[in-house]
């Protein structure tokens, strides 16, 4: 009997499997998809049911020869790519070339690579997904064909090279439509009022106030505030109910994509690509004492659902670490979502043995974060439920009733290992009063605020929207960020995203002349219609149809007007052509806008757009001119004033001494080969000193260190923190 032949997607993979299989069996790597849709042409049969061509990728050939040749001598074929409808297309491309070679060709699935998992799907092989398979085809057609059809229609109308994405554009007009919200948001004033009372003992403690005449307060302006605090200081306060209530806090149910890449992103500060790619490396293998052991189940995966096994070995974890009244009677038993494909278990640790504190040697310090937040997860939606004591005092005086409130815990539960978000009134304790009780009111403190408009989008956000609107599929989110943002449609600073200039004029073209393809709703019931061809209730063609019918007679009507689409993007200018005469307008081009001649081709006037100068009070070393700052293509930096007579430039200072040893350098702004702005030593490369953070010429209170570092944070603000000593300040607000 030879040998058998496992095929996997992956070199890391492969040595991971090797291990639990023994020399039984040749475990090798495809390196992914050996077939795609040709790059020179659409690549797809419209007129015969959309039929998509698929050729080898260059630099696959030696790859499917070599397991053509290795098929050749096996006993049996066993192709392991990944449980989801990537892998089964690549599980399909494989077996199509290798048939020729041997046909004994097996399916196998597995959700986790531990060495039980890999042997038990050996013993129970499968036949390839042939559903899953048009599913993953009509998903491919359907974005080639917006690709090569809307794509040239935006060269013709912005310029050459610009691309469309049928699911992408979707997050684009999200996050550009929340923009304009932003912009078009008009803030009011609004006013809330807080007092300071003593008890019949002496006690001191706030209350804030909550009702006039039984409803909310509505306090619009300062003239109103004085009138009510006026009326406030003249009553007399009395405790008029005392209320404690016990609340069980249950806790979440373990990751699925969506909600890991969401956590990952806030909690850990990852870009969800990042995200992806290390939870793949835990997926594939980690090398440990006992051999190389995938340490989590597949990463994308919108259920769930989780093993018993799995759930029991928790449990029984729990009980030893923490005590038997952590864990509750019965093992909770999440419910997964109507729209799911539950094809997969949850994201969970593939033994809740492997503490994150036992593994910490092994781990990338990206690898143990991302870990621990799923291992937490996981081993605390098997904890008992939190207890908690929830008390509320209500003091009323006329028309005016305040109330304070406070959270007490009483038994920790799952809180033990995985904190949720921070309750506003945990810890604040009540003053010992009775009911009735008489108190002194003290002070009267009104506080003024102004509506804010809704956030921008981070990634954390905007893949919490897409899920809850049904775009796109748990392995899709990180790649429509990332095409985003290398498109350069969209742009990230700190953490937030927003539409460029380029962004935005696509998504209006978009948006113009293509509402339905990329309107929110469509593109959700077209992910549902890829699912019934998964699942059986419809066939490509059918919903291939759906898709193209309107989006054809669509693009028809736009290239009709593309001449006129492209003359509306033109900006008019006060400026003549110094060539011709004409008229000079504002037009798109590869590196941005510029200004042009209206009269081209026959005129080929350009110059650059002229930029908004922004002074300094720097002077130039050379001819003692002042600096100004400008931006090029390694980000902002100071150029002479008297430029082009003088070209002298250099980098914009921090003015913080490099806090390297002997290093007489400063720190400056500088920007990665991505775009992103961090600050680094003007010695480099001698010195290599950077950080992501500003520092200002500010020294700490605390440890006396000479600067620190401005940082944001959704829960603190703006504040400043000493990179030394980890001492923080609030800044002041903005507004």
């Amino acid at each position: 009997m030879g040998k058998s032949l496992v095929i996997v997607e992956s070199d890391a993979k492969s040595k991971t499997i090797n291990r639990f299989l023994g020399s039984k069996f040749v475990v090798k790597a495809s390196v992914g998809h050996i077939k795609n849709l040709p790059k020179n042409r659409l690549g797809v049969d419209i007129d015969n049911g959309y039929e998509p061509e698929y050729i080898t990728i260059r630099g696959r050939g030696k790859i499917v020869k070599e397991l053509k040749r290795l098929a050749g001598n096996a006993d049996t074929i066993y192709i392991a790519t990944d449980p989801d409808r990537e892998g089964e297309a690549i599980a399909y491309h494989l077996a199509s070339e290798i048939s020729s070679s041997n046909t004994n060709i097996k399916r196998i699935l597995f959700y986790e690579i531990t060495k039980q998992a890999v042997r038990d799907a050996i013993e129970k092989p499968l036949a390839i997904n042939e559903q899953v398979v048009e599913a993953q085809k009509a998903r491919r057609v359907m974005d080639r064909i917006v690709g090569y059809q809307v794509s040239p229609f935006l060269w013709k109308t912005v310029y050459r090279g610009l691309s469309a994405g049928r699911v992408q554009s979707v997050a684009l007009r999200l996050i550009c439509e929340r923009d304009e919200e932003i912009e078009a948001f008009k803030s009011e004033e609004y006013w809330q009022v807080g007092a300071i009372f003593n008890t019949p003992a002496g006690e001191s403690f706030k209350s804030r106030l909550a009702k006039i005449k039984g409803k909310d307060p509505k306090l619009p302006d300062e003239a109103t505030v004085k009138t009510h605090v006026a009326a406030i200081e003249s009553e007399t306060f009395t405790v008029s109910d005392i209320r404690t209530k016990r609340q069980e806090r249950n806790p979440l149910p373990p990751y699925i994509t969506s909600t890991m890449q969401q956590d990952a992103a806030r909690k850990l500060n990852m870009s969800t690509k990042r995200i992806m790619s290390v939870a793949q490396e835990l997926y594939e293998g980690i090398d440990l004492p006992e051999g190389r052991v995938g340490l989590i189940t597949y990463m994308r995966t919108d259920s769930t659902r989780m093993a018993m096994t799995s759930v029991e070995e928790a449990r029984e974890h729990i009980a030893e670490s923490y005590g038997t009244e952590y864990v509750p009677a019965k093992p909770r038993i999440y419910k997964t979502k109507k729209s799911a494909q539950d094809a997969h278990e949850a994201i969970r640790p593939t033994s809740a043995r492997r503490t994150p504190k036992a593994l910490a040697s092994y781990l990338s310090p990206a690898q143990l974060k991302l870990y621990t937040l799923i291992w937490n997860r996981f081993v605390a939606c098997q904890m008992a439920s939190a207890k908690v004591d929830m008390h509320a005092l209500e003091l009323t005086g006329g028309d005016y009733l305040f109330r304070t409130t406070g959270s007490e815990i009483i038994f920790r539960g799952f809180l033990q290992l995985y904190d949720m978000e921070k309750d506003a009134d945990a810890g604040v304790i009540l003053p010992v009063v009775k009911k009735n009780d008489t108190l002194d009111l003290q002070e009267v403190l009104p506080t003024q605020h102004f509506t804010k408009p809704p956030a921008r989008f981070t990634e954390s956000s905007l893949v919490k929207v897409l899920d809850q609107l049904g775009i796109g599929r748990p392995s899709t989110y990180a790649l429509i960020i990332t095409t985003l943002l290398l498109r350069k449609y969209i742009e990230k600073e700190a953490r937030s995203l927003q539409g460029t200039d380029l962004g935005r004029a696509v998504y209006k073209i978009l948006l113009q002349h293509f509402p339905n393809i990329f309107d929110v709703s469509f593109t959700a019931e077209m992910e549902n219609e890829l699912d019934q061809i998964e699942s059986g209730e419809k066939d490509k063609k059918s919903v291939l149809d759906d898709f193209y019918t309107p989006f054809s007679k669509a693009m028809t009507a736009a290239m009709e007007k593309r001449d006129e689409i492209k003359e509306s993007l033109q900006e008019g200018t006060d400026e003549q052509c110094p060539d011709c005469g004409k008229d000079l307008v504002v037009k798109w081009g590869r590196n941005g806008q510029f200004i042009a001649c209206s009269g081209y081709p026959d005129c080929k006037y350009t110059k650059p757009l002229e930029e908004e100068v922004l002074e300094t009070d720097e002077i130039c070393d050379v001819c003692g001119a002042s600096m100004v700052v400008k931006n090029g293509r390694f980000g902002r930096f100071l150029a002479c004033s008297n430029y082009p007579k003088c070209k002298t430039t250099k980098a914009i200072s921090t003015n913080v001494q490099c806090p390297e040893p002997d290093c007489q350098g400063t720190v400056v702004e500088r920007q990665s080969k991505r775009g992103k702005l961090f600050f680094g030593c003007s010695a480099y490369p001698k010195c290599k000193f950077a950080t992501w953070y500003r520092p200002v010429p500010v020294q700490c209170t605390s440890c006396a260190n000479p600067y620190m570092e401005e940082r944001q944070s959704k829960a603190k603000g703006a504040f400043r923190q000493c990179p030394k000593c980890k001492h923080t300040e609030t800044l002041p607000s903005k507004e």
